[in-house]
């Protein structure tokens, strides 16, 4: 495990009410105040390999993982511009990005659509300026599981 992945890990499980599950090759990350959800809602992942539904970044290349994060339309937006359209099951989105590249943050290759962003083999400088997207997909998941819990 690389010193970038061992530091987020360690920092997306420090924030408040944060239970990592893992799961078919990957840890998702949920916010789950006191257990008390099935599961919670989920504001992250990293993903080691490459699914059946889930080629576009390559992950089956030796090393190369991918942390995601859901930072919803408004953020997606503000780094992006408009969020793309859904594609079609088994498919990727549609635009310029290569979703290969190592070390810089694209829409997710799925569920950009969605407002979910994504970058594989974050290097500790990247963490530390995605740091502000993280809290923000952190507090979209706070505010889920609160209404969850209503």
């Amino acid at each position: 495990m690389t010193a970038a992945r061992e530091t987020l890990a360690a920092r997306l499980s420090a924030l408040p009410d944060v239970r990592p599950k893992s799961s078919w090759g990957e840890t998702s990350f949920f916010v789950n105040p006191g257990g008390r959800l099935k599961n919670g809602a989920y504001f992250a992942t990293i993903k080691d390999h490459d699914g059946a539904n889930d080629r576009a970044s390559a992950l089956d290349r030796g090393g190369v993982w991918r942390l995601s994060l859901g930072i919803g339309p408004e953020a997606f937006t503000a780094q992006f511009g408009p969020r793309p359209a859904r594609p079609p099951k088994g498919g990727t989105l549609d635009g310029p990005w290569d979703f290969t590249v190592l070390d810089r943050l694209t829409p997710h290759p799925i569920y950009g659509w969605m407002g979910w962003v994504a970058v594989n083999c974050p290097s500790l400088a990247t963490l530390d300026a995605l740091a502000p997207l993280i809290a923000t997909a952190h507090q979209r998941a706070v505010t889920t599981a609160r209404k969850r819990l209503t």
